[in-house]
């Protein structure tokens, strides 16, 4: 029988959230920290990346992006937390 092994923090890819004049900027990046093109691809690793957490630069932008959350089905895949919270 195989076991299954999950890894505790490991890098992944994310959207770096922050407000600009009360509305919400989010900046795709690679789990190596580089700045994501629209294609999403990182020139740096050689890999399409997938953004599936977004990371608050503050507090009002955590509840901005958690109403989105619980309010849109677009926004509906993610998860958010403050930037330093692991």
């Amino acid at each position: 029988m195989t076991q299954i092994v999950e890894k505790g923090n490991i890098p992944r890819d994310y959207y770096a959230a922050s407000l600009d004049n009360g509305s919400l900027v989010m900046e795709p990046r690679c789990a190596c920290g580089n700045i994501l093109d629209e294609d999403y691809f990182c020139e740096k690793c050689h890999r399409k990346c997938r953004c599936n957490e977004i990371i608050c630069h503050d507090g009002a932008t955590l509840e901005m992006v958690n109403h989105f959350i619980r309010k849109s089905s677009q926004f509906s895949g993610y998860k958010a937390r403050l930037v330093g919270d692991g």
